[in-house]
């Protein structure tokens, strides 16, 4: 059963005369990396500045773990864990020094602080001063810091700015055993679509302030989603058939549809197309791309 973590319903931000988010809603779940897309300045910092209150949503309900973020600030915010710039952490400290200051501060057992070291891959160095550590070393320091007080989502914008390949997937692995294993709800800001492709199970991409597509990239290990091309004679009564049987929308191209649907009904979609009669000339497997969803979605990065 679907566990909602983080909701924002119909949420609205202007700076003067400008929208800059324009009715939009999202669920994230736990246990899901849920990645948010978009062109520069369609919005997404400032989705996460309201979701954590540093700025307040002109309109609209947010709420984290059930708790409306204004009504219930503190409540809500316990549940979360973010890192939105440069992690806070003292350079001429020891990683593990860091951890226990913050879990003190929190009032937190210190025995926390070897499961989240055990968690991001810095139990061998936690004892290296933080100014010695790379870049990529710091953000797993400060992802750590997150995990402390156990959130039921984090809050990511960007984090993998200035990390290189090696650092990148790195983090990709601690964010997908976070969320996987720990049923963490994981909401990560990014522009990056390859990694976020590699690192998702939903996107939604944000195009001009409004949410213009929410995808789903893969469900689980089990259940795959593919995008498949249907060459076909008859498109009008295949499109009615994908909608009324399988309640899939098929996008036109020139000579052929494009069916996004989960890899294990392709085979029931083509024999029933088949049934039908309406030509099939070929079915050929298409990667279900972000890259094309994303630039589908904003008008081919227009506004970017």
């Amino acid at each position: 059963m679907e566990n909602t973590v983080l909701e924002l319903k119909n949420v609205s931000k202007s700076f003067g005369k400008r929208k800059i988010i324009d009715n939009i809603s999202l669920k994230v779940n736990s246990g899901e990396i849920f990645g948010f897309l978009g062109p520069n300045g369609s919005g997404k910092t400032t989705t996460i500045k309201m979701i954590l209150r540093l700025i307040d949503s002109d309109e609209g309900e947010i709420k984290v773990n059930g708790f409306d973020n204004r009504k219930q600030f503190e409540q809500a915010m316990e549940c979360i864990g973010a890192i939105v710039e440069n992690p806070d952490m003292y350079k001429y400290m020891s990683g593990i020094d860091n951890l226990k200051l913050h879990a003190r501060i929190r009032n937190i057992d210190e025995k926390r602080i070897n499961e989240v070291l055990e968690m991001v891959g810095l139990k061998d160095r936690a004892k290296d001063k933080v100014g010695k550590y790379s870049l990529g070393m710091k953000q797993r320091l400060g992802l750590a810091l997150t995990l402390l007080h156990n959130p039921k989502v984090l809050i990511l914008d960007e984090p993998t700015n200035g990390l290189d390949p090696a650092g990148i997937k790195q983090l990709r692995d601690i964010l997908k055993k976070i969320s996987h294993e720990e049923n963490v709800a994981v909401f990560v800001s990014s522009h990056i679509l390859t990694e976020m492709q590699q690192m998702c199970d939903r996107v939604a991409v944000l195009d001009n302030g409004k949410i213009v597509k929410i995808e789903q990239i893969t469900n689980s290990e089990e259940e795959k989603i593919e995008t498949i091309e249907l060459r076909i004679k008859d498109k009008t009564k295949a499109i009615k058939i994908l909608k009324e049987k399988f309640e899939v929308d098929a996008k036109e191209e020139k000579d052929s549809l494009l069916v996004t649907i989960q890899t294990e009904k392709v085979p029931e979609v083509v024999r029933k197309l088949a049934i039908e009669d309406v030509g099939i000339k070929a079915v050929i497997p298409r990667e279900h791309n972000l890259e094309e969803i994303f630039f589908d979605a904003t008008e081919g990065g227009k506004n970017e």
